[in-house]
C-alpha cells in the first residue's frame, strides 16, 4: 500500500470506531497531535513498526492495511525448508507409517508464528513458528488463524498460571469486550502477560499479577491499554 492509501485506512478505522486522534495518539503514548500530523500532513511518512503492530490489534486488522508485510498463508509458509521440516515432523509423528506424510501435513496442519520479538530467540523457542493440526487451532481462537500468534512467557509474575519458557498462543482479534481473563499487552516494545477482572459495577478493569510478589493495578482506563489480544492456549513442558 502507498502511504496515501495507509492514511486513508487509518482514518476510516479511526472514524468507523468512532473515537478521534487525540485518543489513539495517547494509545501509542505519542505527543496528542501525533496522529493528525501523520494523517494529514504524512508525518512521520511511515507508521514505524511498534506503532503499526499496536493500531493493527486495536483495530483488529492485519498490519499490511497499514503499510506493514502482507502476511504468508499457511501454503507460503510450508514452502519455506525449515517450517516443512515442522510439519513434516509432526505429521510424522502423528500417524503411524509414512506413506502420506507430506500430503497429510500439508493438509492437516498450520504454522502460527511468534510474535515479532521472540523471533531472536529460535534456539530456545523451538523455531520461528508452532505447529497446529488445523481443526483444533480453529477451535482455540476467535475463528481466524491468522490472528493467532505464539509467545515465549518470560519472568515468573503470573506464576503459578504461566510459568517461564512456557509457550501461549495469543488471538490477536480478541481484544474488545474486554473481559476477565488474561491478555497480552504491548509494553516499552516488549510484552506483558495480566489477568483482567472487571468491576461488577463499573465494569472498569485491573490488572493482576498472580505471583503477589509483583504488583497489580486496580481501576486502569481501559483507553490507556495498549491490548494485543487474549491468551487462549498454554503449552508446559512436564518436570
Amino acid at each position: 500500500m502507498t502511504g496515501d492509501e495507509v492514511r486513508r485506512r487509518l482514518d476510516d478505522l479511526i472514524r468507523a470506531r468512532g473515537t478521534d486522534y487525540l485518543a489513539v495518539s495517547r494509545l501509542l503514548g505519542r505527543n496528542p497531535a501525533y496522529i493528525q500530523q501523520f494523517i494529514k500532513r504524512g508525518v512521520p511518512r511511515h507508521l514505524n513498526e511498534r506503532d503499526r503492530r499496536v493500531l493493527a490489534a486495536h483495530f483488529g486488522v492485519d498490519e499490511a492495511e497499514l503499510g506493514g508485510p502482507v502476511a504468508p498463508t499457511g501454503a507460503e509458509l510450508a514452502r519455506d525448508p525449515h517450517n516443512r521440516r515442522i510439519l513434516l515432523s509432526a505429521a510424522a509423528e502423528a500417524r503411524p507409517g509414512a506413506g502420506a506424510c507430506e500430503t497429510a501435513a500439508l493438509k492437516d496442519y498450520v504454522l502460527i508464528p511468534y510474535l515479532s520479538t521472540c523471533r531472536k530467540r529460535e534456539s530456545r523457542a523451538g523455531g520461528d513458528a508452532l505447529a497446529f493440526e488445523t481443526g483444533f487451532a480453529r477451535q482455540i481462537g476467535s475463528g481466524r488463524l491468522g490472528a493467532l500468534s505464539a509467545l515465549r512467557v518470560e519472568g515468573d509474575s503470573m506464576s503459578p498460571s504461566l510459568l517461564p519458557d512456557d509457550q501461549i498462543l495469543v488471538d490477536l482479534d480478541d481484544t474488545t469486550p474486554l473481559r476477565d481473563g488474561l491478555y497480552t499487552f504491548e509494553l516499552d516494545g516488549g510484552f506483558s502477560i495480566r489477568r483482567v477482572t472487571l468491576h461488577p459495577v463499573t465494569g472498569r478493569p485491573s490488572l493482576q499479577t498472580d505471583n503477589p510478589a509483583y504488583a497489580s493495578f486496580a481501576d486502569c482506563d481501559p483507553g490507556a491499554l495498549r491490548i494485543l489480544g487474549r491468551v487462549v492456549w498454554i503449552g508446559r513442558k512436564l518436570p
